[in-house]
């Protein structure tokens, strides 16, 4: 195992690698969400290739096996936990034949009471030992692990879209050299967005293949990409044909001409126009000549595409052959892309709910508020006719405003009493505790004006900045108003909950003062669906927008 001369020295083997942009982008990527150094390994052979964190005999004990099996395992783990100290390593995958392991190496809030224990990582040095933990910020172990597999999720993520994007580069450079190609080739290119499905997508490009190729009808078989009831988002869950022209298979009959010829993504391109190259049951069917490529990504097959019988009965040929893989190629990265873009929303969806679930178990008394408060806060803007587009991000704001409450002392949160000054003082850090658990995580950004100010009130009297009216973000201001109405009407431990006609004097009292008028005036216009949500309890929270209100 070579040693380390410098922070970036260690590539040994390899002094490219420290100047490649996917080894910056790890690096800057840990050291932005972890604020520490990170040890790299290299996944495949073990090797250490850059110093992190020093702790001296926690980081020799990592050996080559333990990095080669996590990198097999392709998932963020604890690979080390000793007397409150906490070894993490991430996978990433950076190509296709390349994986880096980062290893971080943590405090947790136990490791102070073990430090004579832990001193002996330190060769016995109680000073060098209690240093570097002072050094530290502590974290509790769930939340490092949800963050490690955030972070490993999206670098992972980012070399996937950069690896398409190759790919995608690639089939431009070969496209075929004919305009009408070209022309359909870069229409398909300019439609590749994820807002559009694969079946739109695919129901084009038929409709421009018939100017280019001379066959009498095609057909697109999407296959499906998730099982039935597994997806938050909708995923398609069955087979699904689209044709053009006078196709002579339906669904079935697609699906028996992949198995008998006996297609996969490594086949490429089929070629058949005569009868010694078609099955006998085909050919009865009326398939006299016959394309068939797949729609892959990598070796994810997606689905196929075939042109059937050439309009003056003549064979096909490579140049139609090659343009149906181009085709083909180019459907299957958007399938791919769409897929990817799916399951990275499945994994904020599974963080989401792990934090509103953290969030529950720490005051199972309110279980289901972040919930309820999410679906108010979603009728409310509504009836303030918000942009469409914003819904996502209140439904998010909402079951996520109160995540800064894993931060509060039990004590205090599930205390059945009335609140001391001091105890209110502390419960009042919530929202800035929410904002920085959240900060780091992207793809959550925009619901942080909620979660940090949804405490402010419309005079100028809140918490956590003292905003007033305007100033304070308008998903806040809805927030507050959908929290307030949540907490009046639940019971608490010292408690029952509020009746109706008090719920609606607080806030005609309140409005112009505690909260925005507007929001008061919409909650009023909406208050008989807030009702019916309010009775309605779900027993998981549902990300499907088509279900918040």
């Amino acid at each position: 195992m070579p040693v380390a001369t410098g922070p970036e020295s260690l590539f040994l083997s390899d002094p490219s690698v420290a100047e490649s942009t996917e080894y910056r982008a790890l690096v800057d990527e840990l050291r932005r969400n972890f604020s520490i150094e990170f040890a790299i390994w290299d996944g495949e052979s073990g090797e250490l290739l850059r110093i992190g964190q020093s702790v001296p005999k926690l980081q020799t004990m990592t050996a080559e096996e333990l990095v080669r099996a996590v990198a097999s395992d392709h998932m963020a783990q604890f690979i080390a936990d000793v007397d409150g100290i906490l070894a993490l390593a991430l996978p990433v995958q950076i190509s296709v034949d390349r994986c880096f392991v980062a290893t971080g190496i943590f405090a947790t809030d136990t490791a102070k009471a073990n430090l004579d224990s832990f001193a002996e990582m330190f060769d016995g040095d109680r000073d060098a030992a209690g240093a570097w933990l002072d050094s530290q910020k502590t974290w509790d172990a769930n939340v490092l692990l949800l963050l490690g597999e955030a972070i490993v999720g999206k670098l992972n993520a980012d070399a996937d879209v950069k690896r398409m994007k190759k790919e995608v580069d690639l089939i431009s450079q070969n496209l075929a050299t004919t305009y009408e190609e070209i022309s359909l080739l870069y229409t398909i290119t300019q439609n590749l967005r994820i807002s559009r499905s694969d079946e739109e997508l695919g129901q084009l490009a038929i409709e421009w293949l018939v100017d280019c190729v001379s066959a009498t009808s095609f057909a697109i078989q999407y296959l499906p990409v998730a099982e039935h009831g597994d997806s938050t988002y909708k995923a398609r869950t069955r087979p699904n044909l689209i044709i053009s022209g006078d196709c002579p298979v339906d669904e079935e009959g697609f699906r028996e001409l992949v198995e008998t010829l006996d297609l996969s993504a490594s086949t490429g391109a089929f070629i058949a126009n005569d009868k010694s190259t078609i099955e006998r049951h085909l050919y009865e069917r009326g398939i006299r000549q016959l394309i068939v490529v797949p729609l892959c990504e990598g070796d994810n097959v997606f689905g196929w595409l075939a042109a059937f019988n050439h309009v003056e009965d003549r064979e096909f040929g490579t140049i139609e052959a090659n343009l149906l893989s181009s085709v083909g190629a180019l459907l299957g990265i958007h399938s791919g892309n769409r897929d990817l873009y799916r399951q990275q929303s499945e994994l904020l969806a599974n963080i989401v709910r792990a934090l509103v679930s953290a969030i529950d178990a720490k005051d199972p008394y309110t279980s289901g508020h972040s919930d309820r408060v999410a679906r108010y806060a979603v009728r409310i803007a509504l009836e303030m006719r918000v942009n469409p587009k914003l819904l996502n991000t209140i439904y998010m704001s909402g079951l996520l405003h109160d995540v800064g409450k894993i931060g509060i002392d039990d004590n205090v949160l599930r205390k059945a009493g009335r609140l001391t000054d001091a105890e209110f003082e502390h419960i009042k850090k919530h929202p800035e505790l929410g904002y920085k658990i959240l900060a780091d995580i992207k793809q959550l950004s925009d619901v942080l004006p909620a979660v940090l100010h949804h405490h402010e009130q419309w005079d100028g009297k809140g918490y956590p900045m003292g905003l007033s009216g305007e100033d304070i973000p308008q998903l806040a201001r809805i927030m507050s108003v959908a929290d307030a109405y949540d907490a009046m009407t639940s019971d608490r431990p010292y408690r029952a909950g509020m009746p109706d006609e008090k719920v609606d004097g607080i806030f005609k009292n309140g409005a112009g003062a505690f909260w925005d008028p507007t929001v008061v005036d919409a909650y009023f216009k909406a208050k008989e669906d807030i009702e019916d949500i309010r009775w309605r309890e779900r027993p998981e929270i549902n990300l499907d927008e088509q279900t918040w209100a």
